[in-house]
């Protein structure tokens, strides 16, 4: 019987046509576990340059990553520290606007306290949203120490306004036995306040960021010997972080305190460390690696983010312009990209419309958990998470300018996780991440450079 050629061909097509059907099958199986989002991968993930002006971008599973570096060691030494004299007073501090103020204030009270040879008292935790309020008391001092009982003084000679509102103590985020160990042999810590210290009699002294021991002996230490006891107010004359060559015995505390005493408590820490793992989980397309950005609603629309129409460098970017940033230097769209904001909110639609693995917190934080730290009347909780979280992402992108990502940066750099890029408007199709690295590391320029070694 003979064979017919057209059959052989006819079943050597079939057989390869339900192979190919096979592997169609294969692989659709293992793409439908994936998250699924609008938009056609192929249009950005292979896109190339033209003279359309088309931007080009890593291929899958790659982008602009970089590893981390090694993780520094501190500098300072207790052992370097000069005998203090200790005396019988107290400094009262607290910790206000959330955690990017809160370890430069916690630096600036612990190096006064220890020039003093006082007693540091643990301090409380106030709110910075008129929402936030929940007030305990209101006392009203000047710089000079002379108590305001009328409005008329007010009007008058008001210099200083402090108003208690405590909305949560040290030991609801922070670490005590942590911070007071951390301190021993530096200064003394009392957890609360003594009930012999009257509030309304306290000496309110401000003082600048990074205060230095020449301002403490003209400015604190003289208010200090007359008054016994003091309050100390930190204020923030500039967002300056760079590193100095002038060399004192602060200089240690400084660095000890800012980076060696705080830690979450572990309710607050283990929120964050599952958020994180949350974020890694839905970066298995980078090998686990996602983008953080402080990138803030309410503080774009603020006058100092509108600009004045001169020719300056930018201090905000909104999420379009942080979107392209982002696009332009290689991030494909499958890049997870986690925002410190805590809902969404319309106006982060272009970010979303090119990387669509973009969440708020409110899609990340673990459901048991949003009640407490989303949807209470406070902030604090929200801007704790942010820092933290964004102090451990694979990228940094601060859309801001200010102490948050200067003192994030910080944070950073001791850990190794020296990847922060500094957004920027770029005006070719494409450019390379390392041209916008922050000065802080390009430079080495960041105070916690001089921290650690």
């Amino acid at each position: 019987m003979g064979v017919d050629l057209r059959q052989v061909v006819a079943g050597i097509l079939t057989l390869t046509m339900f192979v190919m059907l096979g592997n169609m099958i294969k692989r659709d199986h293992f793409d439908s576990v994936e998250e699924k989002f609008p938009g056609d991968r192929s249009v950005l993930d292979n896109a190339k340059n033209s003279k359309e002006g088309l931007v080009t971008l890593a291929e899958p599973g790659k982008g602009p990553w970089q590893a981390d570096v090694e993780e520094l060691k501190p500098c300072w030494s207790r052992a370097l520290l000069d005998d203090v004299e200790d005396t019988d007073g107290y400094v009262i501090f607290s910790l206000t606007n959330g955690p990017e103020y809160h370890v430069s204030q916690i630096a600036d009270a612990v190096v006064v306290a220890r020039y003093l040879g006082a007693t540091l008292v643990l301090p409380s935790i106030r709110g910075s949203n008129p929402g936030d309020e929940r007030v305990l008391s209101i006392e009203v001092f000047t710089v000079d120490m002379v108590v305001i009982t009328s409005y008329e003084d007010i009007e008058k000679d008001i210099r200083l306004l402090i108003v208690e509102i405590q909305l949560q103590s040290f030991e609801e985020v922070y670490d005590v036995p942590k911070f007071v160990n951390s301190l021993d042999g530096v200064v003394r810590v009392a957890k609360k306040q003594p009930a012999s210290l009257s509030t309304k009699n306290l000496a309110v002294v401000k003082v600048p960021n990074r205060v230095t021991e020449d301002y403490i002996a003209e400015h604190v230490e003289p208010v200090y010997k007359k008054k016994g006891n003091i309050r100390l107010a930190t204020y923030f004359p500039s967002v300056n972080m760079k590193k100095t060559d002038k060399k004192s015995n602060s200089n240690s505390v400084a660095c000890l305190a800012m980076f060696g005493t705080l830690e979450l408590q572990y309710e607050i820490r283990e929120v964050v460390d599952s958020m994180v793992q949350r974020l890694k989980t839905l970066s298995r397309k980078s090998d686990g690696q996602f983008v953080a950005v402080d990138l803030r609603v309410d503080i774009l629309q603020q006058k100092g983010c509108q600009g004045d129409g001169e020719a300056e460098a930018k201090s905000c970017y909104n999420a379009q312009e942080v979107a392209l940033f982002l696009r332009k230097i290689g991030f494909n769209k499958d890049t997870t990209v986690y925002l410190t904001e805590s809902k969404w909110d319309s106006s982060l639609d272009a970010l979303k419309d090119i990387f669509p693995k973009t969440y708020t917190k409110d899609g990340i934080i673990p459901a048991d958990k949003k009640s407490k730290f989303l949807d209470s009347e406070s902030s604090e909780l929200e801007k704790i998470i942010d820092f933290y979280v964004c102090s451990q992402s694979d990228v940094f992108v601060p859309a801001i300018s200010g102490l948050f990502y200067a003192n994030v940066a910080g944070k950073r750099i001791a850990t190794g996780k020296t990847q922060i890029l500094v957004p920027a408007d770029i005006s070719v199709s494409s450019a390379s991440a390392t041209d916008f690295i922050t000065h802080y590391v390009s430079k080495k320029n960041h105070l916690a450079y001089s921290c650690f070694c």
